[in-house]
């Protein structure tokens, strides 16, 4: 009679044991087995070593798919980066693919109220809205809250799509979320990057906008103009820009993002006490693959350093032209935009309903520093007559 031997595997290695919900037998047959044929008592010799899974039908087929299975799931763990912790006033992290991306975003409130899409900066994530969102969400807002590209849990369906920074890839990458998720017009608001995809959004695709909030008014890019000279003083605080531009800063970011975010932290908000777990909790979403290579492409793509891409020049072609913002637009000014904290640079680009706002006191991380204003302006905005 044939031996039987348990699983030559440890449990924790087997893939049977790991996924089927038997156990499983490997039968020892002899290498040749005589075989008497009472017809002309012929030899045969029929067999070699088999294996035999017992007390499940559909073992056979199964097999296959669990070895895949398997493989992938172990590439998968030990190539994915560290999960990210979200805060639950957020709301639920979800994930969707939208364009090219698959967007990591939170959704809070309920399904049918007012839907609004608020986007941050860099270097900040989605928590710079942790008080907005249950602000928004009491009066019956549907709130979503999207890692833009480069952050967090938003990455590259390709591995082989460009990685670029440039205002109107990030503005479209927002249109796609709205496609994605069905959304056809919604109130926007943001800040730093968040406010100027935001403007841009507005600027070329107005029929989506049903509001529109923007820290340090209008922000849309005009590469020409980029090229001429500032004042010392204002060319200082473009510091980082310069650095960036150099090979030196892109390996100096790569190597030293956590520090030098938090640098930026305090020079743009100076007055703002944030504690370490506040900084930490956005400082998770710069571990993104792309993170970098986003961040880079940006800051140089703005001073005319490296290409955006020609799919997106039609639209820079029309943003160059310095369009007129139609919707209802609120814009924010505050201890960071300086002398141009009142507005006035910028009023008369907004040519819908419009409204200005001065907040003192408060630095460029303005829905964090100051949620309640912020919330304000979101509800106002879409209300405003």
């Amino acid at each position: 009679m044939a031996e039987k031997k348990s699983c030559p595997l440890q449990p924790q290695l087997c893939p049977f044991h790991l996924f089927l919900p038997f156990k499983t037998t490997i039968v020892d047959i002899p290498l040749t087995k005589k075989l008497t044929d009472n017809q002309n008592n012929k030899k045969q010799i029929i067999m070699k070593t088999i294996l035999k899974i017992t007390n499940n039908i559909a073992a056979k087929i199964v097999l296959i798919a669990v070895l895949f299975v398997n493989a992938n799931l172990i590439q998968a763990q030990t190539s994915t980066q560290k999960a990210i912790e979200v805060s639950s006033s957020l709301g639920t992290l979800k994930q969707i693919n939208a364009g090219l991306l698959n967007v990591g975003y939170t959704e809070a409130g309920p399904a049918n109220g007012t839907p609004v899409i608020l986007l941050h900066g860099w270097p900040y994530d989605i928590h710079s809205y942790n008080e907005v969102v249950p602000l928004l969400v009491a009066k019956g807002y549907h709130v979503f809250t999207p890692y833009l590209r480069g952050f967090g849990t938003t990455t590259f369906l390709s591995k082989d799509t460009f990685r670029n920074g440039q205002q109107a890839a990030l503005a479209n990458d927002i249109i796609a979320f709205m496609d994605a998720l069905k959304i056809d017009k919604a109130v926007i608001g943001g800040f730093d990057w968040g406010a100027r995809t935001a403007v841009v959004v507005s600027a070329l695709w107005p029929e989506r906008v049903k509001g529109l909030v923007s820290v340090s008014g209008y922000l849309v890019v005009n590469l020409e103009a980029n090229l001429k000279p500032l004042p010392p003083t204002a060319e200082l605080g473009w510091w980082y820009q310069y650095y960036f531009a150099t090979e030196r800063g892109k390996q100096g970011y790569t190597q030293n993002t956590y520090d030098f975010n938090k640098l930026i932290w305090k020079i743009a908000s100076p007055l703002w006490n944030f504690d370490k777990a506040t900084y930490d909790q956005t400082a998770q979403s710069f571990d993104n693959p792309d993170h970098v290579a986003i961040v880079i492409h940006n800051y140089r793509w703005r001073q005319s350093l490296e290409s955006g891409e020609s799919k997106y020049d039609a639209l820079e072609k029309r943003l160059s032209a310095k369009p007129e913002i139609k919707v209802p637009t609120i814009t924010i000014g505050s201890d960071f935009d300086g002398a141009f904290a009142d507005g006035k640079a910028y009023a008369n680009k907004f040519t819908g309903k419009y409204e200005h706002r001065i907040l003192k006191g408060i630095g460029h991380n303005v829905p964090q520093e100051d949620p309640k204003a912020f919330a304000q302006a979101i509800i106002d905005v879409a209300n405003l007559k």
